[in-house]
């Protein structure tokens, strides 16, 4: 068994009802494993750490735990996916200058920023790939394979937002 990190964001069923009451039913369902925040009105987020067998098992039944208490709850974003610098250095354990400087040493083999910008951004699991196959970086196994099951599950989200029915002449684009 091993434990993995991640981080759920649900948007509540009804705004108007204060989150505070939800925090029994979830840690009676099983998330007392989560740190529970409740910050932004008609949202909640848990911060996970569970051990399980796999990324995929821990993620899963942590969903399955928050629908028991609160079943019309729509999960809109699990992380670690998306990620910034300060995000990565928190991650791998080093400054963010260490990130800054493996990140813009114009390496084309670097990742490609989703969004470039004063605060670029990029899929962790691109970023680990580089690191540990380019980069001779030792990778997390447990991140690695957590930074997977979650982009898998965001992608799965925003292709459930759009017709999925994606004409060839797209595909061929972006192929």
């Amino acid at each position: 068994m091993q434990d993995y990190d991640f981080i759920l964001k649900f948007e509540l069923p009804d705004s108007n009802i204060d989150p505070d009451t939800y925090i029994d039913a979830l840690y009676e369902s099983g998330c007392d494993d989560a740190m529970i925040g409740i910050g932004k009105k008609g949202y909640i987020a848990l911060d996970f750490t569970r051990e399980a067998p796999s990324a995929s098992v821990a993620i899963r039944s942590a969903i399955e735990d928050v629908k028991k208490a609160i079943p019309q709850a729509i999960l809109f974003e699990v992380s670690p996916d998306l990620v910034g610098v300060t995000d990565l250095a928190k991650l791998l354990g080093c400054s963010r200058q260490n990130i800054l400087q493996l990140m813009s040493k114009g390496n084309s083999r670097c990742p490609h920023p989703v969004y470039e910008g004063a605060q670029s951004i990029w899929h962790l699991l691109e970023v680990l790939t580089w690191l540990s196959q380019e980069r001779g970086y030792s990778v997390d196994e447990s991140l690695k394979e957590t930074a997977i099951v979650t982009r898998k599950l965001n992608l799965a989200r925003q292709t459930e937002i759009i017709d999925c029915d994606i004409p060839e002449d797209v595909k061929t684009l972006v192929a």
